[in-house]
């Protein structure tokens, strides 16, 4: 991992709480599970067991912060209800929340667009990445109690978000309260469904490393009911950090087809296509021309992040063309998708820069910002999660 990186990721640790025990704990869900993952890539790069440490020490953080009820919420304890010894044996079974400064909008409270920006609560997409974290511990380690808990939350997070309709059809909430008993922004998220499925079916194939009496639940009928939300869809945006995403489930796609010969939905080559139109999108905006008071790092970061996987998948098909359906157009869009890869250095490089990080863009997110420019620089252990060396040598072994 690059110097600049585990400066970064040091800076984070201190200013956060987790290294320094004089500060309060800061957590927050997503910046954290970016961190657990580049903890962790610090860890099998320097051999530091330190590295490690705070990893498993960020992940008891979020559980003990994350997993209990907001101060101001009125309310005390976990969120589960359940009391000290088993909350701790399942940390992650009720959900675990954003990490907002503000409580959760409470029913009697008007609904404000901009207000619930603040709000805390839970969302999909977070708890996905972090289900992407602790299975990569678990893959770390070989300790499948951290398994055990990304697919506990799993089933959780399905149960709350995903709602059946009386005529069968099938949604999602995109914003649940702490608790997981009212949905607080009803819409559902562009990538949702996707990011769900895909996550699902990652944790389904690493946890093949595991005795089966010791991941915890299976994920058939979660993975079913995302599939069903996936068919027919397209996922073409032009929203930097939703590109990031796409770009890393494609990855996570064409891991799934090469190393475990799981098909079906998505296919790679239409969810490519979709990336395509959302990179042409994108590029027409000339948003990173604009000046740094006028960009959040997070989300450019988050694009830099996902076009770090395109040689990772071009390789990948290397490995395995005879796995996968429609590998001329597959390969004839990454080459085209190869094209704005630059975008990743020009966009590290910008936010490297002391001058951007001093403007209120920077500063005011600064935690998450540190935490993504640091994986965009050393991107493998992110990238790579539970489907790390460990589960991907075991894949291999097992042709």
């Amino acid at each position: 991992m690059s110097v600049v990186a585990r400066q970064l990721m040091e800076a984070f640790a201190r200013d956060t709480g987790l290294s320094d025990p004089k500060r309060l704990p800061r957590r927050y869900l997503w910046t954290d599970a970016f961190a657990v993952c580049n903890f962790l890539g610090l860890y099998r790069d320097t051999g530091q067991s330190e590295f490690l440490d705070l990893a498993l020490r960020l992940v008891e953080q979020v559980h003990e912060t994350l997993g209990r009820y907001h101060p101001d919420s009125g309310k005390s304890g976990w969120l589960s209800g359940l009391d000290e010894r088993a909350a701790a044996e399942h940390p992650t079974i009720a959900g675990l929340r954003i990490g907002k400064k503000l409580r959760d909008r409470q029913p009697h409270e008007p609904y404000d667009e901009n207000l619930e920006w603040d709000r805390d609560g839970q969302y999909f997409h977070y708890l996905t990445k972090w289900m992407h974290a602790l299975d990569a511990v678990a893959c770390e380690t070989g300790q499948v109690i951290f398994h055990r808990w990304a697919r506990e939350l799993a089933q959780t997070a399905y149960r709350a978000f995903v709602v059946t309709a009386a005529d069968g059809s099938m949604r999602m909430y995109w914003k649940m309260s702490s608790d997981l008993s009212r949905p607080l922004v009803a819409s559902m998220g562009q990538h949702d469904p996707l990011d769900g499925l895909l996550t699902f079916r990652t944790l389904e194939a690493s946890g093949r490393r595991f005795p089966p009496s010791g991941v915890g639940p299976g994920l058939e009928r979660e993975i079913e009911g995302l599939t069903r939300l996936c068919v027919g869809q397209r996922w073409a945006t032009a929203d930097s950090l939703g590109i990031g995403g796409l770009l890393t489930d494609a990855w996570r796609r064409a891991l799934l087809n090469g190393y475990f010969r799981m098909g079906g939905i998505p296919e790679l080559h239409a969810l490519l296509e979709d990336i395509e139109i959302s990179l042409q999108q994108y590029a027409r905006q000339n948003l990173l021309d604009h000046p740094a008071h006028d960009r959040l790092a997070f989300r450019e970061l988050g694009m830099s992040i996902g076009l770090h996987a395109v040689p990772r998948m071009r390789a990948l098909l290397t490995e395995f063309s005879d796995r996968f359906d429609r590998i001329d157009a597959i390969q004839k869009s990454l080459d085209r998708i190869d094209r704005y890869r630059p975008l990743a250095s020009h966009i590290e490089q910008f936010w490297r820069h002391p001058d951007h990080q001093a403007v209120a863009s920077w500063q005011d997110h600064q935690d998450i910002n540190r935490v993504m420019l640091a994986t965009s620089l050393a991107p493998a252990a992110f990238l790579e999660g539970g489907l790390a060396a460990g589960c991907a040598s075991q894949a291999r072994n097992s042709r």
